[in-house]
Parts: C-alpha cells; sequence; structure tokens
C-alpha cells in the first residue's frame, strides 16, 4: 500500500527533523532539498526511505553535524575537499559548486572528496551545472555490496556515475546510473512489497544467480552492470573500478572493502589502508564555451536529442526516450499529483516524527493497494 503525500509537505518534515539533528535552517534545507529530489525523480530507493539510515548514522558518531567541509589541496583547476565526517548530503553540493566555480575560471574543474558520508543521488549534484550553463560530473563509491566478475566476494559500491548536459529548447541530457546490475535501495523497495529480484541482480554465497531479495543478508552479493560474464559483466566491473578508483583512491578516502558500511549496525572495516577515510566522491565541471560557442552546441544538442527520440521504435506504443526523460516526467508527474511512499516507509517516518516531535504531513489520498 501507498500514500501520496505532498512534496512541499515532505520538505518541510524533513528539513525539520534535520533541524533537530542540529542543522541551521539553509543546510537542513539543502540537505533535505537533495533527499526529496531522489523520490521527485522516482528513485524511491535514494529518497526519504534513506532519512532513517541517515539518523541512525548520526547516532552511531558517523556523521558530525558540526563537521565544516574544508578544501585542503588545491590548484586552479582542482581541489582536494576534506568532509570531516559531514553528511553528504551537504558535502557534496559545497564541492559541486568549488569544480563550478574553477570551471567559469578556468574552462574546467575537478574536485575530489574524501572523509564523507552517503550523498544521495549523483544526479542532483552533476545537475547543479546546469544552472550555470555547464556539463556536470558526479561519481561516488558506496558499501562493498557488489562481487567482481568472477568472484564471490564483495569488493565494491554501486558507485553511480552521473553526467547532466545542457540543451537549448530541448531538456537536458541527465545520465544517472549505477554501475551495478541494480542499486541496493532497489532490493529494499522489493523486500517491502514481498516481490522477489529479476533475474541478474543478485548472486548468492555461493555465485549462483537468485531472485531471493534478502541474498544479501545471506551472504550473497548484487552482480556488476552486465550480470554475468557472457552479457559483459566485466565492462559494469571495470566501471564500479573506474568510480572507485577516481571517487576512493584519488582523493584518499575509503575504497574497495574498506568503504564503511551505509548501515549503522555494520562495524567500520578494521584493516583500512593508512589514511584512507571515509567515503569519497568526484566532481566535475565543464564550461562550454571552453571549447566552442554555446549557442551552436546547444543547437546540436537539440538536434541530437530530436534525433534520438525520432529512432523507430520496436513496439508503437513505446517512443525511444532519451537519458533523463524516464526521471523528468515522474518529477513532473509527482510535483502535480504527490509523492507515494510505500506504507513501511511512512511507518518509519512517523517514528521519527514521534520521536523528534516533528509532525508528520497528512496524506493526500491512497495510491493503491499490495
Amino acid at each position: 500500500m501507498e500514500e501520496l503525500f505532498a512534496p512541499e509537505s515532505l520538505l518541510a518534515f524533513t528539513r525539520a527533523i534535520f533541524q533537530r539533528m542540529g542543522y541551521a535552517y539553509d543546510a537542513a534545507l539543502l540537505a533535505a532539498e537533495v533527499l526529496l529530489k531522489a523520490d521527485l525523480r522516482g528513485i524511491d530507493s535514494h529518497g526519504l526511505a534513506r532519512l532513517p539510515g541517515y539518523i541512525r548514522l548520526w547516532e552511531a558518531g558517523r556523521i558530525r553535524v558540526d563537521a565544516h567541509p574544508q578544501v585542503v589541496h588545491e590548484t586552479p583547476s582542482t581541489a582536494l575537499v576534506d568532509g570531516h565526517q559531514g553528511l553528504g548530503l551537504l558535502v557534496a553540493p559545497f564541492a559541486m559548486r568549488i569544480a563550478m566555480r574553477k570551471a567559469q575560471e578556468v574552462g574546467s574543474g575537478w574536485v575530489a572528496v574524501k572523509n564523507s558520508n552517503h550523498f544521495g543521488i549523483a544526479g542532483y549534484h552533476a545537475m547543479m551545472a546546469l544552472e550555470a550553463e555547464m556539463i556536470g560530473i558526479a561519481l561516488t563509491n558506496a558499501s562493498p555490496l557488489v562481487a567482481p566478475t568472477f568472484s564471490v566476494e564483495r569488493m565494491l559500491g554501486t558507485n553511480p556515475i552521473a553526467v547532466a548536459i545542457p540543451a537549448g529548447d530541448e531538456p537536458p541530457v541527465v545520465i544517472d546510473m549505477a554501475t551495478a546490475a541494480a542499486a541496493n535501495g532497489k532490493l529494499e523497495i522489493l523486500q517491502r512489497k514481498g516481490l522477489e529480484a529479476p533475474e541478474g541482480w543478485i548472486q548468492d554465497a555461493m555465485g549462483r544467480s537468485t531472485s531471493n531479495p534478502f541474498a544479501l543478508q545471506e551472504g550473497g552479493a548484487l552482480l556488476p552492470l552486465g550480470s554475468r560474464v557472457e552479457t559483459s559483466s566485466h565492462k559494469g566491473y571495470c566501471l564500479a573500478a573506474l568510480v572507485d578508483l577516481l571517487s576512493g583512491v584519488l582523493p584518499g578516502a575509503g575504497f574497495g572493502p574498506w568503504v564503511p558500511p551505509f548501515v549503522h549496525f555494520l562495524p567500520l572495516p578494521q584493516d583500512a589502508p593508512e589514511g584512507a577515510m571515509g567515503i569519497g566522491h568526484f566532481f566535475g565541471a565543464l564550461r562550454v564555451d571552453a571549447f566552442r560557442p554555446t549557442d551552436a552546441f546547444k543547437q546540436h544538442m537539440d538536434r541530437w536529442i530530436r534525433r534520438f527520440r525520432a529512432a523507430r521504435p520496436i513496439d508503437s506504443q513505446q517512443p525511444v526516450k532519451i537519458p533523463g526523460d524516464p526521471e523528468r516526467e515522474a518529477e513532473m508527474q509527482r510535483q502535480r499529483e504527490g509523492i507515494p511512499l510505500h506504507h513501511r516507509v511512512v511507518k518509519a517516518l512517523r517514528e521519527l516524527s514521534d520521536r523528534f516531535a516533528v509532525p508528520f504531513p497528512e496524506p493526500l489520498s491512497l495510491k493503491h493497494g499490495e
């Protein structure tokens, strides 16, 4: 069962919860906006369903409310940021703004981050660059849940890649994807709904394909994009490795199996390499006119988008979409009709409401039963 909620009421609730944690109004509002953006864009696995997890990390002392991200090294086009164990929802926009400033000054900006936490959907941070008519890039490593090709050991995170590219009259192209066959949050959604996992998402502790959405808790692992070697899982493995190297090894964050787990009840890795600190991110901003006139670029982007949309479809009832279309359509619909929340998510949020004395909004309606 799901209930529909007005986006503005969920934003106010989430902002108030972050304020109860000790964040100032502006910081709490930004964190809430980043989190809610996932629900608006239909990425329910990374939206308000994650809020209780952030609370538990804060209680465990792994998120510091008093943290202030700091540039610890920089050149005209690059910077290294220490997140000081801050909330990734705040550390990431701080770093992306630096990348954009450097791009404005010298054409491109690149910022690596160490000692951070989970930063929500990568797409939010990449899309920040669109406001300045720049190309935005956002990467992050994550808790080790994915087994490399030929392995049963969890070594990599779902390690998303997001790229946002502005256009002219057409909407921007926004690529926001995990490098695993599916994000762990999607398994959590299946668990809440009592559904099986599709073939190719997960393997059991012996490396055998399984549809059990609880296989991770039983020693299994998520599979890289491509799922099996016969269907090019090595490519997903390589993409995940690339994200881990740029987000983890480059800035001096945790990497591979030493990335801190998102869940509070799992211990931090005890044999982590010296100096490897927290979760790591990597951001890029490219000023279009550092390459050629922006207007000419936008004209070609519009042409690209229109041609791909006009590609002959397999089924006339399902036209070809460009990257970002499903999320953009979901955001338009959910802004208009409300955000659906599963009843178990609502229950967890109501518990936070009672605990922090923050009123939980009334639903707009019941969406459907399952």
